[in-house]
Protein backbone atom coordinates (compact mmCIF):
# COMPACT_ATOMS: atom_id res chain seq x y z
CA UNK A 1 0.00 0.00 0.00
CA UNK A 2 1.45 3.28 -1.32
CA UNK A 3 1.63 6.61 1.25
CA UNK A 4 -1.57 8.00 -0.16
CA UNK A 5 -3.57 5.21 0.08
CA UNK A 6 -2.48 4.60 3.61
CA UNK A 7 -3.70 7.95 4.31
CA UNK A 8 -6.77 7.69 3.14
CA UNK A 9 -7.24 4.98 5.20
CA UNK A 10 -6.33 6.58 8.20
CA UNK A 11 -8.02 9.69 7.30
CA UNK A 12 -11.35 7.55 6.93
CA UNK A 13 -10.91 6.20 9.95
CA UNK A 14 -10.75 9.05 11.63
CA UNK A 15 -13.61 10.37 9.53
CA UNK A 16 -15.87 7.51 10.76
CA UNK A 17 -14.89 7.96 14.35
CA UNK A 18 -15.40 11.73 14.50
CA UNK A 19 -18.88 10.62 12.85
CA UNK A 20 -19.78 8.28 15.38
CA UNK A 21 -18.53 10.32 18.52
CA UNK A 22 -20.77 13.49 17.16
CA UNK A 23 -23.88 11.33 16.59
CA UNK A 24 -23.49 10.26 20.01
CA UNK A 25 -23.24 13.30 21.05
CA UNK A 26 -26.49 14.17 19.06
CA UNK A 27 -28.51 11.57 20.49
CA UNK A 28 -27.30 12.17 24.49
CA UNK A 29 -28.05 16.14 23.66
CA UNK A 30 -31.75 15.31 21.98
CA UNK A 31 -32.19 13.10 25.27
CA UNK A 32 -31.29 15.82 27.35
CA UNK A 33 -33.31 18.68 25.18
CA UNK A 34 -36.24 15.82 25.71
CA UNK A 35 -35.85 16.10 29.26
CA UNK A 36 -35.38 19.59 29.99
CA UNK A 37 -38.56 19.98 28.03
CA UNK A 38 -40.43 17.27 30.68
CA UNK A 39 -38.73 19.20 33.68
CA UNK A 40 -40.11 22.36 32.71
CA UNK A 41 -43.46 21.13 32.62
CA UNK A 42 -42.72 19.29 35.92
CA UNK A 43 -43.14 15.94 35.23
CA UNK A 44 -39.96 15.12 36.98
CA UNK A 45 -40.37 11.11 36.78
CA UNK A 46 -40.73 11.68 32.77
CA UNK A 47 -37.40 13.84 32.56
CA UNK A 48 -35.84 11.01 35.22
CA UNK A 49 -35.97 8.76 32.21
CA UNK A 50 -34.46 10.49 29.57
CA UNK A 51 -31.51 12.07 31.72
CA UNK A 52 -30.84 8.00 32.65
CA UNK A 53 -30.90 7.66 28.61
CA UNK A 54 -28.84 10.90 27.92
CA UNK A 55 -26.39 9.41 30.83
CA UNK A 56 -26.23 5.75 29.24
CA UNK A 57 -24.93 6.98 26.49
CA UNK A 58 -21.24 6.36 25.42
CA UNK A 59 -19.09 9.16 26.19
CA UNK A 60 -21.92 10.76 28.00
CA UNK A 61 -21.24 14.55 29.19
CA UNK A 62 -21.64 16.25 32.85
CA UNK A 63 -25.29 17.37 31.58
CA UNK A 64 -27.13 14.39 31.68
CA UNK A 65 -25.83 13.38 35.09
CA UNK A 66 -26.24 16.98 36.70
CA UNK A 67 -29.64 16.99 35.52
CA UNK A 68 -30.48 13.54 36.33
CA UNK A 69 -29.70 15.12 40.28
CA UNK A 70 -31.82 17.70 39.66
CA UNK A 71 -35.08 15.41 38.83
CA UNK A 72 -33.83 12.95 41.05
CA UNK A 73 -34.28 15.86 43.97
CA UNK A 74 -37.57 17.45 42.55
CA UNK A 75 -38.91 14.13 43.59
CA UNK A 76 -38.12 14.15 46.77
CA UNK A 77 -35.07 11.28 46.16
CA UNK A 78 -32.74 13.33 47.66
CA UNK A 79 -30.07 10.40 48.68
CA UNK A 80 -30.14 9.73 45.22
CA UNK A 81 -29.88 12.87 44.13
CA UNK A 82 -27.03 13.48 46.41
CA UNK A 83 -24.86 10.44 44.15
CA UNK A 84 -25.58 12.01 40.91
CA UNK A 85 -24.08 15.36 42.24
CA UNK A 86 -21.12 13.53 43.86
CA UNK A 87 -20.26 12.14 40.48
CA UNK A 88 -21.23 15.21 38.83
CA UNK A 89 -18.78 17.26 41.09
CA UNK A 90 -15.96 14.24 40.38
CA UNK A 91 -16.15 14.84 37.18
CA UNK A 92 -16.40 18.42 36.29
CA UNK A 93 -12.94 19.35 38.19
CA UNK A 94 -11.95 20.86 35.09
CA UNK A 95 -14.65 23.66 35.46
CA UNK A 96 -14.52 25.28 38.45
CA UNK A 97 -17.78 26.83 37.35
CA UNK A 98 -20.11 23.45 36.98
CA UNK A 99 -17.91 21.89 39.63
CA UNK A 100 -18.94 24.89 42.09
CA UNK A 101 -22.84 24.34 41.26
CA UNK A 102 -22.62 20.81 41.38
CA UNK A 103 -21.48 20.96 44.93
CA UNK A 104 -23.90 23.63 46.17
CA UNK A 105 -26.51 20.79 44.60
CA UNK A 106 -25.05 18.21 46.71
CA UNK A 107 -25.19 20.52 49.76
CA UNK A 108 -28.83 21.05 48.91
CA UNK A 109 -29.66 17.26 48.64
CA UNK A 110 -27.61 16.47 51.89
CA UNK A 111 -29.53 19.32 53.94
CA UNK A 112 -32.88 17.90 53.17
CA UNK A 113 -31.89 14.90 54.08
CA UNK A 114 -30.67 16.23 57.39
CA UNK A 115 -27.21 15.30 57.06
CA UNK A 116 -26.37 18.29 58.03
CA UNK A 117 -22.38 18.14 58.56
CA UNK A 118 -22.02 16.84 55.22
CA UNK A 119 -23.99 19.33 53.77
CA UNK A 120 -21.99 22.23 55.29
CA UNK A 121 -18.98 20.83 54.12
CA UNK A 122 -20.63 20.77 50.32
CA UNK A 123 -21.20 24.57 50.77
CA UNK A 124 -17.93 25.45 51.81
CA UNK A 125 -16.22 23.58 49.27
CA UNK A 126 -18.73 25.34 46.61
CA UNK A 127 -17.83 28.55 48.33
CA UNK A 128 -14.41 27.97 47.77
CA UNK A 129 -14.77 27.61 43.95
CA UNK A 130 -17.35 30.42 44.01
CA UNK A 131 -17.25 32.52 46.95
CA UNK A 132 -19.62 35.35 45.78
CA UNK A 133 -22.12 32.58 45.64
CA UNK A 134 -25.09 34.28 48.36
CA UNK A 135 -27.20 31.67 48.30
CA UNK A 136 -24.50 29.32 49.16
CA UNK A 137 -23.72 31.56 51.55
CA UNK A 138 -27.30 31.37 53.36
CA UNK A 139 -27.70 27.96 52.88
CA UNK A 140 -24.27 27.19 55.10
CA UNK A 141 -25.71 29.44 57.79
CA UNK A 142 -28.86 28.15 58.07
CA UNK A 143 -26.91 24.01 57.82
CA UNK A 144 -24.75 25.42 61.01
CA UNK A 145 -27.38 26.36 62.87
CA UNK A 146 -29.84 23.21 62.17
CA UNK A 147 -26.85 21.08 62.89
CA UNK A 148 -26.33 23.48 66.30
CA UNK A 149 -30.38 22.40 67.22
CA UNK A 150 -29.88 19.27 66.18
CA UNK A 151 -26.78 18.55 68.45
CA UNK A 152 -28.55 20.46 71.24
CA UNK A 153 -31.62 18.19 70.79
CA UNK A 154 -29.50 15.53 70.87
CA UNK A 155 -28.02 15.91 73.71
CA UNK A 156 -31.21 17.01 75.76
CA UNK A 157 -32.24 13.81 74.34
CA UNK A 158 -29.29 11.82 76.22
CA UNK A 159 -29.62 13.39 79.32
CA UNK A 160 -33.26 12.60 79.33
CA UNK A 161 -32.89 9.11 78.73
CA UNK A 162 -29.67 9.48 81.47
CA UNK A 163 -32.63 10.71 83.49
CA UNK A 164 -34.64 7.54 83.00
CA UNK A 165 -32.13 5.60 83.54
CA UNK A 166 -30.84 7.11 86.99
CA UNK A 167 -34.91 7.14 87.82
CA UNK A 168 -35.60 3.48 86.34
CA UNK A 169 -32.45 2.15 88.89
CA UNK A 170 -33.64 4.30 91.70
CA UNK A 171 -36.91 2.74 91.46
CA UNK A 172 -35.47 -0.76 91.23
CA UNK A 173 -33.25 -0.32 94.03
CA UNK A 174 -36.45 0.79 95.95
CA UNK A 175 -38.12 -2.52 95.11
CA UNK A 176 -35.73 -4.44 96.28
CA UNK A 177 -35.19 -2.73 99.34
CA UNK A 178 -38.98 -3.17 99.62
CA UNK A 179 -38.92 -6.42 98.96
CA UNK A 180 -35.89 -7.45 101.46
CA UNK A 181 -38.55 -5.40 103.61
CA UNK A 182 -41.23 -7.79 103.40
CA UNK A 183 -39.14 -10.57 103.34
CA UNK A 184 -37.91 -9.63 106.64
CA UNK A 185 -41.41 -9.01 108.33
CA UNK A 186 -42.65 -12.42 106.46
CA UNK A 187 -39.52 -14.54 108.13
CA UNK A 188 -40.25 -12.65 111.68
CA UNK A 189 -43.50 -13.60 111.23
CA UNK A 190 -42.84 -17.18 110.19
CA UNK A 191 -40.47 -17.69 113.08
CA UNK A 192 -42.66 -15.94 115.73
CA UNK A 193 -45.79 -18.07 114.40
CA UNK A 194 -43.18 -21.14 114.63
CA UNK A 195 -42.45 -19.96 118.56
CA UNK A 196 -45.96 -19.77 119.26
CA UNK A 197 -46.69 -23.24 118.07
CA UNK A 198 -43.89 -24.89 119.87
CA UNK A 199 -44.85 -23.27 123.07
CA UNK A 200 -48.63 -24.71 122.10
CA UNK A 201 -46.64 -28.17 121.63
CA UNK A 202 -44.92 -27.54 125.13
CA UNK A 203 -48.21 -26.85 126.82
CA UNK A 204 -50.10 -29.64 125.29
CA UNK A 205 -47.18 -32.43 126.34
CA UNK A 206 -47.06 -31.02 129.74
CA UNK A 207 -50.83 -31.36 130.33
CA UNK A 208 -50.93 -34.40 129.17
CA UNK A 209 -47.96 -35.41 131.61
CA UNK A 210 -49.77 -33.56 134.44
CA UNK A 211 -52.97 -35.87 133.04
CA UNK A 212 -50.89 -39.26 133.56
CA UNK A 213 -49.47 -38.30 136.85
CA UNK A 214 -52.98 -37.14 137.93
CA UNK A 215 -54.46 -40.42 136.58
CA UNK A 216 -51.64 -42.46 138.68
CA UNK A 217 -52.39 -40.84 141.56
CA UNK A 218 -55.86 -40.93 141.34
CA UNK A 219 -55.32 -45.12 140.29
CA UNK A 220 -53.09 -45.04 143.46
CA UNK A 221 -55.81 -43.60 145.91
CA UNK A 222 -58.38 -45.19 144.81
CA UNK A 223 -56.07 -48.95 145.18
CA UNK A 224 -55.19 -47.65 148.83
CA UNK A 225 -58.66 -46.92 149.46
CA UNK A 226 -60.07 -50.10 148.52
CA UNK A 227 -57.44 -51.85 150.11
CA UNK A 228 -58.34 -49.52 153.46
CA UNK A 229 -61.32 -50.68 153.35
CA UNK A 230 -60.73 -54.48 153.02
CA UNK A 231 -58.75 -54.09 156.22
CA UNK A 232 -61.66 -52.63 158.03
CA UNK A 233 -64.15 -55.19 156.86
CA UNK A 234 -61.14 -57.89 157.46
CA UNK A 235 -60.83 -55.92 161.17
CA UNK A 236 -64.60 -56.32 162.05
CA UNK A 237 -64.73 -59.38 160.77
CA UNK A 238 -62.23 -61.19 163.70
CA UNK A 239 -63.13 -59.39 166.69
CA UNK A 240 -65.26 -60.43 169.09
CA UNK A 241 -67.66 -58.78 171.33
CA UNK A 242 -67.06 -60.23 174.99
CA UNK A 243 -69.89 -59.16 177.06
CA UNK A 244 -69.80 -58.91 181.06
CA UNK A 245 -73.49 -59.65 181.69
Amino acid sequence: MTGGSLHKVIMTVLCLFLLHTTLLGQQEREYIRKGNRLYKKSEYAGSEGMYRRAQAQERSTYDSGFNLGDALYKQGRFGEAAEEFTRAATGSAEDSVKQAQSFYNLGNSLLKDQKFEESIRAYINSLILDPENPEAKFNLAYAQDQLKKQQEQQQQQKDQQQDKNKQDEEKKDNQEQKDEQQQDQQDQKDQKDQQEQQGQDQQQSISREDAKRLLDALSANEKETQEKVQRDKAARAKVRVIKNW
